[in-house]
């Protein structure tokens, strides 16, 4: 079986879809793969973000603000983590793919004291972590290949899950 591809999408690519790719890709043990993207690239991984991820412990090297269109791999799975509740206009991703959608408030947009800052990107982190880890204990390749209405149904169900 080959390793399911799945994508983190957004708007800017600049927070949210970048936590939860590093963090997929440093809790799946090779199991699943991830990236990341944006139908608008901000151009800029949020200062936020990366000091988040390195405080969790996961490597931040490399990382990059990208563009759907810079795609090298056709993902298996999108999930959307745009606040679609909050009037943010999700992307919508017309490949052939299973689609699920995890809102998460963008603590990009949050204003406030720098703590206060800090806490939205640890809310909006706590919450992605625990979808994923979620996610982690399915049998993800194997439904995607045997069973994806399964997987979608458990995709769409662990997006509305809250730690």
């Amino acid at each position: 079986m080959k390793t399911p591809e799945i994508l983190f999408l957004c708007t800017g690519n600049s927070c949210r879809s970048i936590l939860a790719e590093v963090t997929m890709n440093g809790l799946a043990d090779s199991r699943l793969h991830a990236t990341s993207a944006g139908s608008h690239p901000a151009g800029y991984v949020h200062p936020h973000s990366i000091q988040l991820l390195r405080q969790e412990g996961f490597a931040t090297e490399g990382l990059s603000s990208k563009s759907w269109d810079a795609l090298k791999t056709t993902p298996d799975i999108v999930i959307t983590v745009c606040a679609s509740a909050a009037g943010e206009a999700c992307p919508a991703y017309l490949g052939p793919a299973i689609r699920a959608h995890w809102g998460v408030e963008d603590p990009a947009k949050f204003t406030g004291s720098e703590a206060e800052i800090d806490a939205a990107f640890q809310t909006a982190y706590r919450i992605l972590r625990h979808r994923i880890e979620a996610l982690l204990k399915l049998p993800v390749a194997e439904w995607l290949e045997k069973d994806p209405a399964q997987l979608r149904q458990e995709l769409n169900r662990i997006g509305t899950m809250e730690p």
